[in-house]
Formats: structure tokens, sequence, C-alpha cells
């Protein structure tokens, strides 16, 4: 398939072919990334072809699992167990330590939280620990645990940053069989005597990657280091880097990887560029949103100020839009997630804050309306459309 770059009109776009240069990457942090613009074309996209099906080993019910857990999974909808789930739940069911490699959107989260939430009906008294890389995240884990734990009298607590401290001591009075958070505020409060870890003997390390870019190796370890040694440990990433190898050495025992990552993009994300070359980006923009296959759209900035900017300039274009980013309280970004994942809102803008983790459903494009720094960060990015075996679609802004 040949590479084109769309350079954007008022109306519609035509055709420029880009140069034929191989990617050049500059490294993470850079201010200037030299990305090259062709990996950004239909990169992996087979838009002709129909996303072969998955066809499981398991059903759910060969997995052991508890009747009452099996009767909340079939009334969720789930009728087979995605790759990772397949994969990876039986080895967790012999408390095997395990390490998930997979793309975004691969059904990572139930492949954790079911059997678990098993392990927590045969035997209460033992407690699990779920590590996060932000709060966004640690709420979606949540989240889904209360909708696969109804009526089971399991009961958790989430201990993020930007909420009342106060509220989570009180709540860790209680019994929890799941403390769902992240590593800072986690030694926060383990720091105040609030969560004892000499129960935790189970530990998932969810999207490892993320957290060791965001400098949480030293919480990490320190967070390890209170709870048993025969701990049962997960680690979910979507790289294997050497640091991730290293983590995996230093605190897993014999684990079993697991990984159904088949490419850096997923195959049914197809991919493109916008050429704004003497254009005004937000009139390229709107005229982008104008058209109804833009129904729902997630838009990444570089800047906190950016987006916030971005975001005024098309509510006042009439655009329902709001924006997340770290300037905002967390009150402020779960009430414009909740809207748009209700499809209240035809766009969000963002920063990378929202590139990792996040499961929207129904995103039907991407815009990178800034380049990312690195191209990890555009692979996340694009990874919010396109989820599990649904299409999306990706465009990337270029001067």
């Amino acid at each position: 398939m040949r590479n084109h770059i769309y350079k954007a009109t008022t109306q519609r776009y035509s055709r420029v072919r880009p140069k034929n240069t191989r990617p050049q990457f500059g490294p993470r942090r850079n201010t200037s990334p030299r990305l090259d613009i062709s990996a950004f074309i239909n990169k992996n996209a087979q838009p002709e072809q129909e996303i072969e099906a998955f066809v499981p080993q398991h059903s759910f019910g060969d997995f052991g699992l508890h009747t009452a857990l099996c009767n909340i999974i079939a009334k969720r909808g789930y009728t087979q167990p995605t790759a990772i789930q397949d994969q990876i739940i039986p080895h967790i069911m012999r408390k095997t330590d395990v390490v998930g490699l997979a793309n975004t959107g691969t059904g990572k989260t139930a492949a954790f939280l079911i059997p678990l939430i098993h392990k927590a009906i045969e035997n209460g008294t033992q407690q699990v620990l779920v590590l996060a890389p932000t709060r966004e995240l640690a709420l979606q884990i949540d989240q889904e645990f209360r909708l696969f734990s109804r009526q089971l009298s399991l009961y958790s607590t989430v201990c993020v940053g930007g909420e009342s401290i106060g509220m989570q001591i009180r709540q860790l009075r209680r019994r929890n069989h799941f403390i769902i958070g992240t590593p800072g505020r986690v030694i926060d409060l383990l720091k105040r005597n609030v969560i004892s870890l000499h129960a935790t003997h189970t530990v998932v390390l969810d999207e490892a990657d993320r957290m060791l870019d965001m400098g949480f190796i030293a919480d990490i370890r320190f967070i390890l280091a209170g709870t048993p040694k025969d701990r049962h440990t997960m680690l979910f990433s979507a790289t294997m880097s050497t640091r991730i190898k290293g983590l995996i050495s230093d605190f897993l025992r014999d684990p079993v990887t697991v990984s159904v990552k088949t490419h850096e993009t997923p195959n049914n994300i197809h991919q493109d560029v916008v050429s704004c070359k003497n254009l005004n980006k937000i009139d390229v923009l709107c005229n982008f949103l104008a058209d109804n296959e833009f129904k729902k759209v997630l838009v990444f900035g570089r800047t906190k100020h950016g987006v916030e900017r971005l975001c005024r300039d098309l509510a006042k274009r009439g655009i329902k839009v709001d924006s997340i980013h770290s300037n905002k309280s967390h009150g402020q970004r779960q009430y414009a997630l909740r809207n748009f994942k209700e499809n209240r809102l035809q766009a969000l803008v963002a920063t990378d804050i929202a590139a990792r983790g996040l499961d929207i459903d129904g995103v039907t494009h991407v815009i990178n309306y800034e380049l990312p720094a690195t191209y990890e960060d555009y692979v996340h990015r694009i990874g919010r459309t396109g989820r599990g075996v649904h299409k999306g679609k990706a465009l990337t802004f270029v001067a």
C-alpha cells in the first residue's frame, strides 16, 4: 500500500506523497522530537481485511471459578475469554507468578480481577494490593472490581492522590479484600500506619512500564519489601524493557510470561497524517469535527495550557468538548471523563495523562493535534481507539 500525507483544505483534503525515509525517533523528553511522519501512516493497517477472530482454548466455566462469579461474568455479557484472559487466568488460578504483555483494549484488567476475586471468595483473609500509575486507572480498576464482585460481600478501597486522605483512612479501617492505589498515596498511608502489608499475599503491578517512566521504581521497591516473601505477584506491561526485566528478576519467582502482543500498533487502527502547512490548525480540526463520522474524538496536545486553550477555542465554535490535564482537580477530570464516556461530549482534549490505561468505549478517532514526545507515546495515544476487535482511526497533524 502506498503511503500518503493528507493535506487539509477548508472542504476536504488532497493527497501528497511523503519522502521515503526510515523512522528516526528522538530520545524521550526531547522537546523537539525528530519523529519521521511516515511512521504514522497506515502502519500495520489492513482496512480491507476482516479482523481475525480469536478462538479461545477455554470457556469461563473451564477455569474452576466460583459459581456466583461465573453467573456475574455471564450477566455482564462475557461470552468467551479474550486472548490474554484465556492464556493467563489458568496460571493465576494456580498461584503462579505471571508477566502479562498485551496491547491495550485486550481485557487485561478482567484477566487478573476475575481469578483474584475467585481467590478472595475462597479465602477472604488474604488481601490483594493493586498498584497503578495514575488515579484514573486505579479508579477504573476499582469500578471493574465492583462490577465483578457485586453481591459477593467483597470490599475495596481506592488510595489515590487528589482525594481526601481522611476518607481513605476511614475506609481502610474496615476490612478490605482489595486495596487499589497509586504508589505515592499508598506509601503515604503506609507511613501513617494505616495500611498493613503483612496480610498482602497478592500484588498486581499494572502498567508497570508507565510506573517506571513516572519515577515510581523506588516506591515500588519500598512497598514490595513490606509484603510477605511468599506473595503471589503479577506484572502487566505494554513493553519488555531492560528496567522491566530487572523488576521481574527482583520481585517475581519463576514467572510465566504470557504475550499476546502482535504489533506495536494494532492491525485494526487506520493511521494517517494531516498536513496543516500554511493552514490554521484549529480550522482543520473543526472541519473534521463537522463530519458525522467523527462522533467520539480524543484530541491530544503536548501541554496543559495548550490543551486548555484549545478546549476553550473549540467550545466557542460550538463543539461539545471538555479537557483533562494535571491542572484540573480530580473531580473535574472525573466529570469530563464521565461525560465523554456517556457520549455527552463529541471531543475530549487531553495531555498524555489520558494516553495510558483509560478504557473508553467507542472512541471513533484519535487526533494528535500536537506531535507526541516519542513513538512509544504515539502508540499509547492511538491505542485509545480500535479497542479489542473494533476498528478505529488515528490522524496526526503535521506542519
